[in-house]
């Protein structure tokens, strides 16, 4: 009865976000629901003590990153600098390329360390522009920017600094360049699976006769300027904020050391506030490298960005509150849902698989999927079950970095459920719902999901690591 309950309300949460509910709304009813059913003198505590709590501690550390992204992307836009590398890249690859163009330019971004978030707010403008160009439907956006940011150069390409694939090392001793053979093999077959169906959506679309479309909302504003930047000063911006979050990643633990205090008031006697460098340092690089970004396009485009600064920071802002706040609804939702029995049913079941690297596979995807985060269903596999997947993956002598690539790949497979905060966040941006683009992401969990089981078919097929 536990399980139906977890997999009810699990259900419920995905059945609202893609009949276009806020999450916002309904993640703490569905969660709540659980627990009701569960054990009714918990609501309450539950609520504050658990749901309250991830959802504030979760805009404590990202909200500046959204609101930073979403007025980096809006600048990027009202500056004309979006026009003005679409009609570059429509120059050098063609319109029938737009596709691939915005799924490379995501997955720079993503492998050189920019947020998934802000890759989100940076890309859309690009991606409305170019697509408007070509004539490609405009509902196809949100499928392109998830396979470009959302997938390979998340989790699969070694080296990538994406939270997906740092956080394995912790559990099996190993680095963020683990498999390397394994995890290019894996980014290049999602890649070329995910480029074909989207271009196969492209060719559908094209002999219906459908075209960019109309009536649509959250479209980039017209660029108001005299004339377009020279391409190499509008990529600029974006070039900077992937320099400077690299460099501000080595900067800040040398500059801050291992933590960093203060006084937080000069009345009285309070106790010091103390920030551990190392747990925030990424979010800080972040920061750093938007703010940079940010500074690059007001000075390069001063004229355009002032003539629409204020209306468009207030939808900026606007955007970045309601993409984060659907985000930590979400987090709020996972975890409550953990904390449930039915939960560890759940995880019970799932250590029964007997191979070991399919038994990480699925319970690492599963609990991704349930909890609506790859980091969060990764976290709390490898927290319960790491020993087991490490003494199973021994007697069965597998390398390490096979698992820490396996679980990495498979937090990123159905962690893009209709409930997850990235997708919602996407669907948000790009002013689109659930029916019009889902489908196309979904297609891309799909082959996200498969690759993980074809990481580990090459794996016992060839040894390869």
């Amino acid at each position: 009865m536990s399980f139906l309950i977890v997999l009810a309300a699990l259900c419920f949460l995905m059945f609202v976000a893609y009949r276009g509910y806020s999450v916002i709304l309904f993640a703490p009813v569905a969660a709540l629901g659980a627990v009701l059913l569960t054990d009714p003198a918990l609501v309450a505590p539950m609520f504050t003590g658990l749901f309250m709590d991830k959802m504030v501690g979760f805009l404590k550390l990202y909200f500046p990153v959204f609101l930073l992204g979403a007025v980096f992307g809006k600048l990027i836009e009202i500056s004309g600098f979006s026009k003005s590398i679409v009609a570059a890249t429509i120059k050098v690859v063609g319109a029938q390329r737009a596709m691939l163009s915005i799924v490379l330019v995501c997955a720079l971004l993503t492998y050189g360390g920019v947020s998934l978030f802000v890759v989100v707010f940076a890309v859309y403008p690009f991606a409305a522009e170019l697509f408007r160009q070509s004539d490609i439907p405009k509902r196809l956006v949100p499928g392109t920017i998830a396979l470009g940011a959302f997938t390979f150069t998340m989790d699969a390409l070694p080296g990538t600094p994406q939270i997906q694939n740092i956080i394995p090392t912790s559990f099996f001793g190993t680095t963020g360049w683990a498999a390397p053979v394994l995890g290019t093999l894996g980014g290049v077959f999602i890649l070329i699976l995910g480029m074909s169906y989207l271009e196969w959506r492209r060719r559908v679309a094209l002999r219906a006769g459908e075209g960019y479309g109309g009536e649509l909302r959250n479209e980039p504003e017209a660029f108001r300027g005299d004339k377009l930047a020279h391409p190499l000063i509008a990529i600029l911006p974006l070039v900077l904020v992937g320099v400077a979050n690299f460099a501000f990643t080595k900067l800040i633990p040398g500059f801050y050391g291992q933590s960093q205090s203060f006084v937080p008031a000069v009345i009285g006697n309070p106790a010091p506030v103390v920030q551990e460098v190392a747990k925030v340092a990424a979010i800080w690089a972040v920061q750093g490298a938007l703010l940079v970004g940010i500074v690059a396009v007001i000075a390069f485009a001063w004229k355009p960005v002032m003539a629409s600064f204020a209306e468009g920071t207030k939808s900026a802002i606007g955007g970045a509150l309601l993409a984060s706040m659907n985000t930590a609804s979400e987090y709020g939702f996972g975890a409550v849902i953990a904390a449930l029995p039915g939960f560890l049913v759940v995880a019970d079941m799932l250590k029964a698989i007997p191979n070991p690297l399919v038994n990480e596979a699925v319970s690492v995807t599963a609990l991704a999927g349930i909890t609506g985060s790859a980091s969060g269903g990764m976290s709390i596999a490898l927290a319960a079950m790491a020993d087991s997947f490490i003494a199973n993956a021994n007697a069965a002598g597998i390398p390490m970095d096979v698992l820490h690539r396996v679980a990495s790949m498979a937090s990123g497979g159905m962690d893009t459920l209709p409930h997850n905060g990235a997708v919602i966040t996407l669907l948000a941006v790009t002013g689109l719902t659930h029916r019009q683009s889902y489908k196309d992401i979904f297609a891309i969990t799909l082959i996200k999901t498969l690759a993980v089981f074809f990481v580990i078919g090459l794996y016992y097929a060839t040894g390869l690591v």
